[in-house]
């Protein structure tokens, strides 16, 4: 019955390969939920991988149909030892982006687990698979070596993350009173180096929408035509540069957050920001008075995700009817969420770009979210993680992608801690998925520790 015990008994778990072959199981269902021929899998993936294990655990399990119908099933669970006990939610996500299966490198298949080096390859094995297996794998562990886990724990597990959550918010509102809990403890997005355990207590927000310019009927010939009709990709392309500078800087004065508190910066100071796996950070790229890591995690930045005039593929001497760019703003605590767009629309007008529209996606994303870095169940968490990996933990405010988080604050009043158990070179969203294994095998330890510390004194409800 000891805290060294349980820790040990997961890197057994790991060293015996249950680990790696447990993870190979779950990557082999292909749950797309951007794919609708894949909605039976999200389903088989709860009943099939999820319940059986939980149950196990000593869980009471349901799986319910989401209140939209546009979202896969939700997975809810509870294990309570004694209502006066600590209760802690944890949640995870088990459906996956498409599989993009021709874009894999050769050797490579999106639902199955490959191996090479210290990488184990297989879409949703970063993105979220391994993350809720391993603080699974971490709670099995602490009952094996205590007999209990000495606090409460209630779980969910959606299958609509990847398509922004859909119908969680509406689940959480009918089953408040089942997810009662004092806080939310979860794993989802990168640690910011591999070797070391981050923490991060919220998320940025983030809108995408269209700005399109139609300005008649068909292209006409650019010999016959050019210098006598308007070209609405030029306009677009001017209105574009009306609300950032040639360096990214925002130029919309309700797009600058008024949140980058001097304690903030504090504890953004030091935070690496370059990835030996990833490209290189633009040092002129962004607010120029803001230090990288203030710029991902404590501001806003404005992207245009694609831009089309004419026929890309194909061009031909015709001046173009019709221009497009998709556009996102990821945005910090400190930003209005329901003025965003209103405050573009003011913006153009004001430019004279009254013509060009503007159309949000469909597609919902989530609100900005932040917890104080003193807040005691951070200060509680930190030293765990300190205590079980023999440093530090990064610190971030909030996460520079966006969670469904807002839904464990603003409905469930809950503190949030995410313990992210992969790295920012994992191609996450991409073609050549992987999770790093010498990361899984630290994971798995630092989350039975603070499981097992939890079990022992937990901050105050």
């Amino acid at each position: 019955m000891t805290r060294d015990a349980a820790i040990a008994a997961t890197q057994s778990y790991f060293d015996s390969g249950r680990f790696q072959a447990d993870l190979a199981g779950l990557v082999e269902y292909p749950t797309e939920s951007q794919n609708p021929e894949a909605r039976a899998e999200l389903y088989r993936y709860l009943h099939d991988a999820m319940l059986p294990r939980l149950e196990a655990l000593g869980f009471d399990c349901s799986i319910h149909d989401n209140p939209d119908p546009r979202g896969g099933p939700l997975l809810m669970g509870s294990r309570i030892e004694d209502p006066a006990l600590t209760t802690v939610l944890t949640y995870g996500h088990g459906d996956v982006i498409r599989a993009q299966t021709d874009q894999w490198r050769q050797g490579l298949k999106p639902f199955r687990l490959i191996e090479e080096g210290d990488r184990l390859y297989g879409r949703g094995s970063a993105d979220n698979k391994v993350q809720h297996l391993i603080n699974i794998a971490a709670l099995e562990a602490v009952i094996a070596a205590r007999g209990s886990l000495g606090f409460n724990v209630r779980i969910v597990i959606e299958m609509s993350e990847e398509v922004g959550s859909s119908g969680l918010a509406d689940f959480f509102r009918a089953h408040k009173d089942a997810l009662s809990a004092d806080v939310l403890i979860a794993s989802d997005g990168p640690r910011l180096q591999p070797d070391v355990p981050t923490i991060f207590m919220g998320s940025r927000g983030g809108v995408t929408f269209d700005l399109t310019l139609d300005l008649r009927e068909g292209a006409h010939h650019s010999g016959n035509w050019g210098g006598l009709l308007a070209d609405p990709a030029m306009i677009l392309a001017h209105a574009l540069t009306t609300i950032c500078d040639r360096r990214g800087q925002i130029r919309i004065a309700e797009w600058r957050p008024d949140s980058l508190t001097p304690a903030i910066r504090q504890a953004l100071d030091g935070l690496p920001i370059e990835d030996a796996a990833g490209p290189a950070v633009d040092p002129d790229w962004g607010e120029a008075d803001l230090t990288p890591a203030e710029r991902a995690y404590g501001w806003n930045s404005f992207a245009i995700l694609a831009m089309t005039a004419g026929v890309p593929e194909a061009p031909v001497n015709a001046i173009a009817a019709h221009a497009r760019a998709t556009c996102q703003l990821r945005y910090v605590v400190g930003t209005d969420p329901q003025d965003i767009l209103p405050a573009l629309r003011r913006h153009l007008d004001a430019h004279g770009f009254e013509d060009v529209q503007i159309t949000p996606h469909d597609r919902g994303f989530f609100n900005a979210t932040r917890l104080d870095p003193d807040h005691e169940w951070v200060r509680f968490t930190t030293a765990s993680l300190e205590r079980s990996a023999g440093r530090k933990p990064h610190v971030l405010p909030n996460l520079a992608g966006s969670l469904p988080n807002d839904s464990f604050t603003d409905i469930l009043g809950l503190p949030t801690v995410w313990v992210p158990h992969s790295y920012r070179g994992c191609s996450q969203h991409a073609p050549n998925e992987h999770v790093l294994k010498s990361l899984s095998r630290d994971a798995l330890g630092v989350m039975a520790g603070l499981w097992w510390d939890i079990g022992d004194q937990p901050p105050a409800a």
